[in-house]
């Protein structure tokens, strides 16, 4: 049984690893070919530093993943409180209904219906270009505020209800309580929410394409571009690149919260 297991961990491990150990691979190949590994080679790496559109996509994809990020976060953070708050039942109930159904809905769903909203307000408002980088935007900041909501929830039900009363019977308004106690209390629910709704906003490729305009372009959108002719392997290159820095990321934190469990376990 216990070889069964082994040898099924090792087969979840394969799946998930080897595309990536491959990419790898063939991002230092002296060729072009994606089949072949004719030579170690730095090749693609200095074309990479010398393409301008690559790095403007680039550029492109990390303002809108930081931008959506950053502000699903205070709304998402804003909705949680409000929803936590709530005292109606079937009201709260309702209102985490809808608030989950851009996360549950198949992503090409809320791609074309946003298209088709986007659309049909630029007509309105008599816009030449109903689709920009606003509108992508709208679309992010809409399907990452479920993750944040839900990130935020359960700190808000864990943190002691006492705490703001206190505050405010010390003299806080109900807005410097919330800003010293409360948000303190669910800082890492709403670190959480960011790195979430980051990541996510990052790596959208099927709403994107929807709603986004001709004079902005992500990454995915020029990856898929590139699938029309032919993926040069400059783009395994910068893949490398982002793996790696997301590797040394996940390093860093974990050894963060190692030293933070160490801490709190030597002041008990």
């Amino acid at each position: 049984m216990k070889a069964l297991s082994r040898a099924f961990l090792i087969l979840v491990f394969g799946i998930l690893y080897i595309p990536m150990a491959v990419l790898v691979l063939f991002s230092f190949n002296s060729s072009k070919s994606t089949g072949n590994f004719t030579g170690f080679s730095l090749r693609w790496y200095t074309e990479l530093f010398s393409t301008p559109a690559t790095f403007a996509a680039l550029r492109n994809t990390l303002i809108l993943a930081v931008c959506s990020a950053i502000i699903a976060t205070v709304i998402g953070t804003l909705a949680a409180v409000g929803i936590h708050k709530m005292k109606n039942r079937y009201l709260k109930k309702a209102v985490m209904s809808v608030t989950n159904i851009p996360m549950m809905n198949p992503d090409i769903v809320t791609g074309i219906s946003m298209m088709l909203l986007f659309v049909f307000v630029g007509g309105m408002l008599g816009l030449k270009n109903s689709l920009s980088f606003w509108t992508m935007l709208i679309a992010h900041v809409t399907f990452n505020l479920p993750y944040v909501i839900l990130s935020v929830l359960p700190k808000l039900r864990q943190m002691d209800s006492h705490l703001p009363e206190a505050a405010m019977d010390l003299g806080c308004t109900p807005v410097q309580a919330f800003f010293k106690v409360e948000l303190h209390a669910i800082l890492p629910g709403i670190l959480t929410g960011m790195m979430m709704a980051f990541t996510l906003s990052l790596d959208d490729f099927v709403i994107s394409f929807f709603t986004s305009g001709s004079d902005f372009q992500t990454l995915p959108l020029l990856i898929y571009s590139m699938t029309k002719k032919d993926v040069t392997p400059d783009m395994y290159a910068l893949s490398t690149i982002m793996m790696a820095v997301i590797f040394a990321l996940m390093i860093l934190t974990n050894f963060k919260s190692k030293r933070e469990t160490k801490k709190a376990k030597a002041d008990r």
